[in-house]
């Protein structure tokens, strides 16, 4: 018979890579100039973003909107840059202003152009203008859209569970992200009980607005700050996604004492205060 101080701690707790309770994210739209300077702030401090990118939107009057880049600039910036490329749309339209074809070639031409310009696959997006209905979330399943990120700022640390409706933390300009993020890198989520599930930090925003509002000096210090910080897991957003996609594909036995990890990468879950790592494609038992 099982005592009662051991069945309290039956409950599996997501953990990151190498075990740890945290991980940090960012997203940032629009494909604009300041996003030079904000991939070097990144590269320094070793932090990880989504760019979310246009595929019509690089001539003309576009190019007065916050400096935004032209097609060859464009390019040469976020070649090589270690971060994520994902979507935004072709032209940044409103997709909910739109027939539903007409946004599904929205998706589709953004997509294409970016899979051929930056290789590799491209599953992430951000919603322009942050506009989204059951609709476009149904059609972007449909066309195998991993996540897309709204503009609904949750002030909180939640791992998503609805990946197409994806509410970010904050905003880097809203007057809640300092304590946000101070609580975050101060804090241990596994000290919180029964609510110590891993706590995700994801913030977006737009590089211009760094200009703007005469914020660069401030984000340096804001990156540092988070570098400086140890047990964090700084990953793009589609490195979180794929992650926790595997976490949940893990096969548990009836007792829930052994675990089956169908997926091809290593996962962490922490079981009775102890964390363990599961390989890939391997089975093990708890204890």
């Amino acid at each position: 018979m099982i005592d009662i101080k051991t069945q309290l701690c039956e409950e599996k707790f997501m953990r990151f890579p190498g075990g740890l309770t945290k991980a940090a994210t960012f997203s940032f739209d629009d494909g604009v100039s300041a996003d030079k300077k904000l991939i070097d702030l990144l590269k320094r401090y070793g932090l990880k973003c989504a760019f979310n990118l246009n595929s019509e939107c690089f001539s003309g009057e576009y190019l007065n909107w916050h400096g935004r880049m032209p097609e060859e600039e464009c390019v040469k910036t976020y070649s090589g840059a270690g971060q994520e490329i994902a979507l935004h749309g072709a032209r940044h339209l409103f997709l909910t202003k739109v027939p539903v074809y007409e946004a599904t070639r929205e998706i589709c031409d953004n997509r294409k152009f970016l899979e051929k310009t930056f290789g590799g696959i491209v599953r992430g997006m951000a919603y322009a203008y942050g506009a989204y209905n059951d609709e476009i979330v149904a059609m972007l399943k449909f066309l195998g859209i991993a996540y897309a990120r709204t503009t609904n700022s949750t002030h909180s640390y939640g791992v998503p569970s609805d990946w197409l409706r994806l509410d970010p933390t904050a905003h880097f300009t809203e007057p809640e992200t300092k304590e946000l993020t101070e609580k975050f890198l101060e804090d241990d989520p596994a000290s919180h009980g029964k609510e110590r599930d891993a706590w995700l930090l994801y913030i977006w925003g737009h590089a211009y607005e760094f200009d703007d509002f005469g914020l660069w000096d401030g984000a340096e210090r804001y990156a540092k700050k988070i570098a400086d910080t140890d047990g964090i897991w700084h990953a793009t957003n589609i490195e979180v996604y794929d992650y926790v996609a595997a976490y949940e594909r893990l096969v548990f036995s009836m007792d829930g004492e052994t675990v089956f990890n169908p997926s091809a990468r290593d996962v962490w879950l922490e079981i009775r205060g102890e964390t363990y790592k599961i390989p890939a494609g391997v089975t093990i038992s708890f204890g």
